[in-house]
């Protein structure tokens, strides 16, 4: 028995978009080290991480400021003859969280190590509200068109074979007053003033509808 293709099937999408201030800030300190040994080049960095873990530590807050060590690293030099000239390595530690202010002046007791990278983005929280809207908005646009151009076509309505929903957002570039001059020197010097940009959050949804 053959089955007859589905008639009337129109595929469409529609988006929803809603810009929203960024409100996660992580930032991170680095140190890197070099010697003339493995060992004595990760104690190095271990002082380092240890000494400002306890500077930084004392105002850590759960969602205001959660702190977490990043990328520790060692590696070889190799000299012209290709043998082992010596060891250098890298520390990171990285503050995050929605407490900027608190974030920024931890960072600034970190006496051992110096800031290396500030990012903005979206609270779990934050991005969850704003997907909702921007969902309801989708939908709502997906539902408008099809029955626009169901309606185009000569049809009375339609209904809903298959539907798939995504989202991703994109983040307008912040401003990182004095950046430059704060990845030359150390943390310790003041608070690094920052300004958090905002994002979009888009949804698609896209699918097919029977018109009928």
């Amino acid at each position: 028995m053959t089955i007859a293709p589905p008639q009337n099937v129109l595929q469409l999408s529609a988006t929803g978009q809603v810009e929203v201030q960024q409100d996660l800030l992580t930032l991170s300190l680095t140190t890197s080290r070099e010697g003339a040994d493995a060992a004595g080049v990760q104690a190095e960095l271990r002082k380092a991480l240890d000494a400002a873990l306890a500077q930084v530590k004392t105002t850590a807050q759960p969602g205001q400021m959660d702190v977490r060590t990043g990328d520790f690293s060692i590696h070889p030099r190799y000299n012209r003859d290709g043998k082992i000239s010596g060891w250098q390595g890298r520390a990171e530690l990285v503050l995050e969280g929605r407490d900027f202010a608190r974030i920024t002046q931890a960072a600034a007791r970190a006496s051992s190590l110096t800031i290396g990278n500030i990012a903005f983005g979206l609270s779990r929280e934050q991005r969850a509200r704003v997907e909702g809207e921007a969902q309801a908005l989708a939908i709502e646009r997906f539902k408008a068109r099809a029955a626009e151009i169901a309606k185009a076509f000569g049809f009375a309505g339609y209904t809903l074979r298959e539907v798939s929903v995504s989202s991703d957002d994109s983040g307008f570039q912040p401003r990182m007053y004095g950046m430059a001059k704060a990845q030359a020197m150390s943390a310790e010097a003041a608070p690094v003033p920052v300004e958090p940009g905002k994002s979009i959050v888009q949804v698609t949804v896209s699918g097919s509808v029977q018109a009928r």
